[in-house]
């Protein structure tokens, strides 16, 4: 399905010398050494930089290394479908999981779930949160993924051409490193922030959190409001690292293990559901009207 010096790549890559790669695939040095050539030869790319201190990839390279993961998990993804539709029985929803897209609301209304989709199964299927793959993902729901558990508004479903299928609104909190001295709090007020850098997505991305922006803008002058483009891993670690507080919600609370995530008393919210197609296949639309009567149900108890 793809070429097999793509896997030896990330290996490398990741391990960061050839000896060490060598040692994870249980081969020889020279013979990852004679891959790594050939990719590089026939791609007419420079993927690696030798230094004496260990390789570093190159910029091609690590935009390489960013695709290759996508690619064979593509290619994965590829075999699996095409053992699925091997299955006289059953329907399969795939679920694509990411630290940012946690499936955990699914797991909790399994229980309900089984009773109106008996012969569903569940693939979960994870994925890096990059701009890439959220442009890919998101704009072909329904080809190797169904659907995506996140935080979304108009705006955003208008942006990665999807539909949302609202769960809950949840708090906007506010994310902090378990050094801070705000970690010590097991509450925000909007005073708390004040002289603190507060990150927020770039205007635009969401409607919900301009208005916190511009409410902050206004009245809170003394919070001084960080931009940034995307939410992944190095937006939290910039969290952590440079000691800012970070928009968060609370279903992201094990993406950093150094990070607390605190509620705050200023009354924001954000929508958070199910990322699907805009006219989803049956099977999916069955399962998107169980999920909808499990949570109404869950809400009347």
């Amino acid at each position: 399905m793809y070429n097999p010096q793509l896997e030896t790549f990330l290996t490398v890559a990741e391990a960061g010398s050839f000896n060490k790669a060598a040692e994870k695939l249980y081969i020889s040095p020279p013979a990852v050494i004679k891959q790594i050539n050939l990719l590089e030869r026939d791609l007419d790319l420079r993927l690696f930089l030798r230094t004496h201190r260990g390789l570093q990839l190159t910029k091609a390279g690590q935009s390489l290394y960013q695709d290759a993961k996508y690619i064979i998990q593509y290619c994965k993804d590829s075999v699996t479908r095409a053992r699925n539709a091997m299955e006289e029985a059953g329907q399969v929803i795939r679920i694509g999981t990411s630290p940012m897209t946690p499936a955990q609301v699914l797991v909790d209304l399994w229980p309900q779930l089984q009773e109106d989709c008996p012969d569903t199964k569940f693939q979960l299927i994870p994925f890096d949160n990059t701009p890439e793959n959220a442009r890919e993902i998101l704009g072909n729901l329904g080809q190797n993924i169904d659907v995506v558990a996140g935080i979304f508004d108009e705006t955003m479903l208008h942006l990665r051409q999807c539909a949302g299928l609202e769960l809950t609104r949840e708090p906007i909190c506010c994310a902090v490193s378990v050094h801070h001295p705000l970690a010590g709090k097991d509450r925000l007020t909007l005073q708390d922030l004040y002289g603190e850098h507060l990150m927020l997505m770039r205007r635009g991305w969401s409607h919900y959190v301009d208005l916190l922006r511009d409410d902050i803008w206004k009245n809170h002058p003394q919070i001084h409001i960080v931009d940034f483009d995307f939410y992944d891993v190095g937006a939290f670690n910039q969290c952590e690292n440079n000691n800012c507080v970070l928009m968060a919600v609370e279903n992201w609370r094990y993406v950093h293990p150094l990070l607390k995530i605190l509620p705050v008393d200023w009354g924001y919210t954000i929508p958070f559901g199910l990322l699907h197609a805009p006219d989803p296949a049956p099977p999916v639309a069955k399962f998107l009207r169980a999920v909808a009567k499990a949570v109404k149900a869950r809400e009347e108890l």
